[in-house]
């Protein structure tokens, strides 16, 4: 069991560590009827990621989403969660894979030098050498952890790894079975028990890179995540997910509300391309998702708070905006600069005023 003081020097405890009262006690409460392997009933999951029960929401998104990937997890499916950067299917997966299987860290992260060993099996070199293939030289991976013992297991960004890579998930999705030729007898062949399944994730902007094959896309149901349409939701998001993560770096304060209020403005403008008054105007290329405006609120309070003793300064969000928006292209900052002197400067607010006052620190 991770002891209080172990959590609190993680940076980022995996969501069964972090919400592991609440889960307890959704485990303790449920009487509904849990699919084979699964660690609480689909309403108890849904309630769980959503809010219920007294537990607090842990992401926006529409509750039709997480029912649909939760029937295709009791079925033989496995799950795709496609979309933007930044709109939580990460998150999204954690969650499903801490309350199903009560672990989270069954996790392939997806990427050109991955290779199949690394998803299945490997070997101890040492025992290797001087045993030969045993089964205590092998050395499981998180597919070979999950199927052995039915556990929810992780793909992450799936089209970022080589096509090869990909296509040795055909079999284990298809058959629920994994082969070991090195070892002979029962251990050569790894069965997958009830509660296992693959929870993929793939962004929208690496289509082309390694897309799947039609074969593997077959053996997945996909489910498109999409940024947070409500303003307020988005809002509240940023402003409780900030609080936590500053909090974490010895931050008490949040910044202000109408601070908060020009960030979220600001990004929801420059991502969707049209100003709250309906308005078109130019949309950047980097990414202006919910987690990068969290991402931003968590510097401004820290500059704020490490810099000046305050808690955050809508000239920081300018400041912070900067190393955002220059991500992908260069013509961003120059597009951020004229959407403070021709949108900013428009705005009413004290907020607004002191945003548009520091667009000196933008450098085209």
């Amino acid at each position: 069991m991770v002891q209080p003081a172990q959590i609190a020097a993680m940076q980022r405890p995996p969501a069964e560590i972090a919400h592991a009262e609440e889960l307890a006690a959704l485990r303790r409460s449920d009487k509904g009827p849990r699919p084979p392997g699964w660690t609480l009933s689909l309403q108890a999951v849904k309630s769980f990621i959503l809010g219920g029960h007294g537990g607090a929401p842990k992401l926006v998104c529409a509750p039709a989403l997480v029912e649909r990937a939760m029937v295709t997890l009791a079925t033989s499916r496995a799950l795709l969660l496609i979309g933007e950067p930044g709109t939580a299917k990460s998150l999204l997966s954690e969650l499903l894979a801490a309350a199903i299987s009560g672990d989270s860290t069954l996790t392939i992260q997806g990427g050109a030098s991955l290779t199949e060993d690394q998803i299945k099996y490997g070997w101890n070199y040492a025992l290797l050498v001087s045993e030969g293939p045993t089964r205590r030289a092998l050395v499981p991976a998180p597919l070979h952890q999950g199927m052995a013992s039915g556990r929810i297991v992780r793909f992450e960004e799936i089209t970022r790894c080589p096509l090869e890579v990909q296509d040795s998930l055909l079999s284990i999705l298809s058959d629920r079975v994994m082969a070991v030729p090195e070892l002979a007898g029962e251990d050569g062949m790894v069965f997958a028990r009830e509660g296992f399944n693959l929870i993929a994730t793939a962004n929208t902007r690496d289509r082309g890179v390694n897309d799947m094959s039609a074969a593997l896309k077959r053996r997945f149901n996909f489910e498109t995540v999409f940024p947070i349409r409500d303003a307020d939701e988005e809002l509240a998001l940023v402003k409780r997910e900030a609080a936590r993560l500053l909090a974490r770096s010895g931050v008490p304060r949040v910044p202000d509300d109408d601070v908060l209020a020009v960030l979220v403005t600001c990004f929801r403008e420059l991502r969707e391309g049209v100003t709250d008054e309906g308005a078109g105007m130019e949309r950047l290329s980097s990414v202006m998702s919910t987690a990068e405006a969290v991402s931003v609120a968590h510097a401004v309070g820290v500059r704020g708070h490490f810099l000046r003793g305050d808690a955050g300064r809508p000239e920081d969000i300018v400041e912070c905006l900067a190393g955002t928006a220059a991500k992908d292209s260069a013509e961003d900052l120059i597009k951020l600069r004229r959407y403070l002197e021709q949108k900013a400067s428009k705005r009413s607010g004290e907020a607004w005023k002191a945003f548009y006052g520091a667009r000196h620190l933008l450098t085209p």
